[in-house]
């Protein structure tokens, strides 16, 4: 059955701040959706909704149980077969709104493959969970004059900035250097998926003002929140930081590449290994690995499981090794059952 858009997105066109002309940008414009865990996943199903025309949604995980508490576009099949999120979240999309393109990419967003994921994107969002990769988008927007939104939810508290990068202030201009010392995660502190669907309605809205024009009304101030204790806060960002290492130096140091790990940390006791691309045959690994423990596979991903530790590894040679916080003890176990 085919839906016509101009009964499908009535109700938005209603509203002033879009309308027609709206509307039609919208539908041409292009986003990439950086994460698609909580936030990601989130602000993904309301843009898609919303009628945006291309949705780019770039995600190196998989879809676990823990996941269905807050990931709505998940499901139980996506969790009981390790689907990679971008792929499940394409899915799910295409079966609400078939009029617009979703391209997943089963991907680690970094320094050597940021620019052809990110090449001819409109606007940028931030659906990620860690402030290394929060750190090179901004690099990229910077270069390229990209928008993007960053948008960040644990526990209670949310927080979210508007980039426009040359006119307001960037992520670097707030937050100079990465936050150091120990600071609550998803894993220590837990969620509320109602701190991640308010922080994800607010990014949606900011990106909607910038697809279809309405400077004006973008909000150009760090704004944060905890919805447990009922308590809100604004930093005031609306023109760059003097001397800011990114937008005023230029010295783009972490789309560069400079010092980034090629093993690391990926929460949930677990290490991310990606320091090589090489392409992995499933089927011919499956055979490798079934004398040494329990594997299966399918089109997105292989996982092996031999206690304590769970590999799962992507077509790429990308692997996520869980049941350890070491980063030898994984590089180990890569190097004995994938291969050095």
């Amino acid at each position: 059955m085919s839906f016509d858009p101009n009964e499908r997105y009535s109700r938005q066109v209603l509203f002033s701040g879009i309308g027609v002309d709206g509307q039609r940008r919208l539908q041409t414009a292009k986003v990439a959706i950086v994460g698609c865990g909580a936030t990601g996943s989130a602000v993904a199903s309301l843009l898609a909704r919303s009628g945006v025309g291309t949705l780019r949604i770039i995600d190196r995980d998989y879809v676990e149980p823990s996941n269905l508490q807050r990931q709505a576009l998940f499901d139980e099949a996506d969790a009981a077969e390790s689907m990679p999120k971008a792929a499940a979240a394409a899915r799910k999309i295409a079966a609400f709104n078939s009029q617009i393109a979703v391209d997943p990419r089963v991907e680690d967003l970094t320094p050597a493959n940021i620019e052809p994921l990110l090449e001819g994107m409109d606007l940028i969002l931030d659906g990620t969970d860690n402030f290394e990769t929060r750190y090179l988008i901004n690099d990229y927007a910077v270069k390229f004059s990209r928008p993007w939104i960053y948008a960040a939810a644990v526990g209670s508290y949310g927080v979210t900035l508007n980039i426009l990068p040359g006119e307001t202030a960037c992520l670097a201009c707030v937050f100079p250097d990465s936050p150091q010392g120990t600071f609550e995660t998803c894993e220590t502190a837990g969620i509320l998926n109602s701190a991640v669907d308010l922080v994800a309605s607010i990014e949606a809205t900011e990106a909607l003002k910038i697809m279809v024009g309405a400077g004006a009304q973008l909000r150009r101030t760090l704004l944060s929140f905890d919805v447990w204790r009922n308590e809100r806060a604004e930093v005031r960002a609306e023109s760059p930081r003097k001397g800011c290492r990114a937008c005023c130096e230029h010295d783009l140091i972490h789309l560069a590449g400079e010092g980034r790990p090629h093993i690391t940390l990926c929460g949930r006791n677990s290490v991310q290994i990606h320091e090589r691309h090489r392409p992995v045959d499933f089927l011919e690994m499956s055979n490798r690995l079934k004398p040494h423990g329990m594997v299966r596979h399918n089109d997105f991903v292989l996982k092996f499981w031999r206690e304590p530790y769970e590999v799962t590894l992507f077509p790429d040679g990308r692997a996520i090794i869980k049941g350890t916080t070491d980063t030898a003890v994984a590089r180990s176990l890569y190097a004995r059952y994938v291969g050095s």
